[in-house]
Order: C-alpha cells, then structure tokens, then sequence
C-alpha cells in the first residue's frame, strides 16, 4: 500500500498536469507563505491545548475535556469534504484508526464545514472518529492553524470548482485551518505536532502512531 506521502504527491503532479498554471501559483504562494513563516502562531511542544466544545454531525456537542477524560487524543485539522488532499488524509488516518484506539486514543477531525456537511453520510457511516465542524475556524485560531485564504484561491474555488466557501462554512469561507495535527498527551499537553502551510502535505499516519508509542 502506497504511504500517504505518495499519495498526495501523485495528486500533486495531477494537479500540475491539469492545471499547471494555478499549480504554479500555489507554489508561489506557498513559498511566500512559508519565508513569511506562516504557521509558526501553531501551538508548541510542551504547551496546553485549548480545550473546546464543537457540534458534531448530528449536532452533538463533544468536548476535547471529555475525550481526554479517557485517553490520549489525536487532533487534526482538515479544510473540508471538498478538498481531495483532505479526503487522501481522512481515508489513511481511518485505516490506522485500531492501531490509535489501540494505544488508548481517539481521533478528531475538525473543519469549518456545517455539521450536516462535513462529510456525506455515506463517509461517515464509515468513519468510526469524531468528525466535527468550527464554524469560522474559530478553534482553529485558537490553536494558532487559521489562514486567510488569498483571494485568486478563493476565485479558484468559486469560479473553477464551482465551491461557495460562504455556503459551505456556513460563514466567513476566506478563512480555513492550516492543515495540522497534534498529539496530545492526557493531561492536554502538545507532544507532536505537524503544521504545514503547504495544504498538500500532510502528516504520515506512522509518524502519528510513533508519537502515541511515546507516552
């Protein structure tokens, strides 16, 4: 089974192959992003997460409190069902899911997708961890993860993808999470971390399990 890395880079080259132009000004932006150190406000090792309540999709509220009640708990962040990139990382992270509940933790997927929408239920019926929606990427700005989304990405969306950000987050669609995940212990501290600007590279589920191993 290819790694997800490798996944994401053929999704990567497709996109160059169909869309060379736009690709090559998400490398652009990308690059300008990163010398600016975009990201770097993302919760540091050592630190205590902030704890949260979002709704799930059946509009149940769940509290990151709770989950740490029980154990060890995986958080990531993720721009939406309508990103592929994100569908590539969702998918991998599921197939590690007995091997994370095994090491005594649980997964949170979190975006800025309406409850009702974040998934279809087809997908969610087969996701078996917390998918639930921040309205406005509020607990992503909490967690130092939110970006303004420059405006030719946004026209992007909207004329090439047909995608009304506004519509689907149910609010503000010009700010989404920095893809990122985090490890946090039971008492709520920060013991990995992956945050990149780069919205197409994620973290390795191995690098996830590895993190887990170490408590």
């Amino acid at each position: 089974m290819k790694s997800l890395k490798a996944q994401t880079e053929a999704k990567v080259e497709a996109g160059r192959q169909a869309n060379p132009d736009f690709m090559k000004t998400i490398d652009e932006v990308i690059a300008q992003a990163k010398a600016f150190q975009e990201g770097n406000n993302a919760l540091p090792l050592g630190e205590k997460a902030p704890d949260f309540c979002l709704p799930n999709p059946d509009g149940q509220s769940v509290f990151l409190g709770d989950l740490l009640n029980e154990g060890p708990v995986v958080v990531t962040f993720y721009r939406g069902s309508w990103c592929p990139y994100c569908n590539l990382q969702l998918r991998a992270l599921n197939a590690r899911l007995p091997e994370i509940n095994a090491l005594g933790a649980q997964l949170v997927a979190i975006s800025p997708q309406v409850p009702d929408g974040s998934m279809t239920k087809d997908e969610i019926s087969n996701m078996d961890f917390n998918v639930l929606s921040d309205q406005d990427a509020k607990v992503a700005e909490e967690y130092g993860v939110a970006w303004n989304v420059p405006e030719f990405m946004a026209e992007h969306m909207r004329v090439d993808r047909n995608l009304d950000l506004d519509v689907i987050n149910n609010g503000d669609g010009n700010i989404l999470p920095i893809p990122a995940t985090f490890v946090l212990s039971q008492d709520g501290q920060v013991i990995w971390r992956y945050v990149d600007v780069d919205y197409r590279t994620r973290s390795e589920p191995d690098d996830i399990i590895d993190a887990l191993k170490s408590l």
